[in-house]
């Protein structure tokens, strides 16, 4: 069977295609009786207007982007689907990207993403997240933005004036420094992240703060430096427990690195928390499916997706919208932290 075009039904009512159009997008006023001729006709058909007539029509596809770095990580897919939900209340539909942190990756969805037209990109990690990312790679965004909107999650371009939402990680860190030093524990190490991105810096700044304002310090040798994965979680404790003195508590840059952490000290023979207590970052759902459950720190990434959706689907439609968004973080105390262990 012949597919109906828009054309079709034009032909048959005797009436434009503007017309058609007019009825299918509700965009203006029709006569009430031609409006019942067109619909009648486009029913008995089954007309469905296809995509690319619609984004002819209205000049949109109602398609979103989203790069993100790593959907393996439970924090991405959890800001996807915020994002996603949203994105169906208001209409769109979703181009996902993993680009694996890789900046070339990026920069081909970049130049796919626009041949596709798509509406806006939502962008994650990889070069938004450096703490000190080469011009040529702001440039290349800062570019791209003069022709669609981009809202930034978790991350920033320097001098860039992109749209930002984010959760204060800073503030994050705090709270789980404080809740460590509040039980006893007065050694305490930090785990995890890649030194020249801004998630890792900002947590150890922070932890450094804290850890000033009570007299204590982070020396080197108690930061461990690596990936953000289970397995880099695994290797970087081993690293810390080989120390001639282990430390009583571990902070660690997100859940991925802390499930490691709690394997290998399980491992070494320690008991969560009685003799170590750990805490991740991020509040995935990962925190409560491992023994013991993770005390952590919520940044919202549901909440981040919706966010940034709702920002974007104002910067689309032509509306005002803050440059940056901040969420608060909260701390959720589990089973992995604890009093210090006495020592007799």
């Amino acid at each position: 069977m012949k597919s109906v075009t828009i054309y079709d039904i034009a032909r048959e009512a005797n009436v434009s295609v503007a017309t058609v159009s007019r009825v299918l997008n509700n965009s203006a006023p029709v006569k009430e009786s031609t409006r019942r001729k067109i619909m009648e006709i486009i029913e008995r058909n089954q007309f469905q207007p296809n995509a690319l007539a619609r984004s002819l029509l209205k000049k949109e596809t109602g398609t979103i982007a989203i790069i993100l770095p790593d959907i393996t990580n439970p924090f991405f897919p959890e800001v996807f689907w915020g994002a996603e939900n949203m994105g169906r209340e208001l209409g769109y539909t979703f181009f996902m990207c993993d680009s694996a942190g890789d900046y070339k990756r990026e920069s081909e969805y970049l130049g796919i993403l626009r041949e596709r037209r798509v509406d806006g990109i939502i962008f994650l990690g990889g070069r938004i997240n450096v703490a000190n990312c080469p011009p040529h790679l702001v440039q290349e965004v800062v570019d791209l933005s003069r022709h669609l909107p981009i809202v930034l999650v978790n991350g920033q371009l320097a001098s860039s004036g992109l749209h930002r939402i984010y959760t204060d990680e800073a503030k994050g860190a705090e709270l789980v420094v404080r809740h460590l030093i509040e039980l006893g524990h007065r050694d305490i190490a930090f785990l995890g992240g890649l030194e020249y991105m801004n998630t890792t810096r900002v947590k150890v700044k922070a932890v450094r703060k804290v850890l000033k304002e009570h007299g204590l310090d982070l020396p080197p040798e108690r930061v461990k430096y690596g990936e953000f994965s289970i397995q880099a979680g695994r290797a970087l404790m081993d690293q810390l427990l080989a120390s001639p003195k282990r430390p009583t508590a571990v902070m660690c840059v997100n859940d991925f690195t802390a499930v490691g952490a709690v394997k290998s000290a399980s491992e070494h023979g320690l008991r969560i928390p009685d003799d170590i207590s750990i805490a991740g970052f991020d509040g995935t759902p990962l925190s409560e499916a491992v023994i013991p459950e993770l005390t952590t720190v919520s940044q919202h990434a549901y909440e981040l997706g919706k966010l940034a959706v709702e920002s974007l689907h104002k910067l689309i439609s032509g509306e005002k919208v803050k440059k940056q968004a901040v969420l608060e973080p909260r701390l959720i105390v589990r089973q992995s932290t604890g009093p210090v262990k006495k020592v007799y």
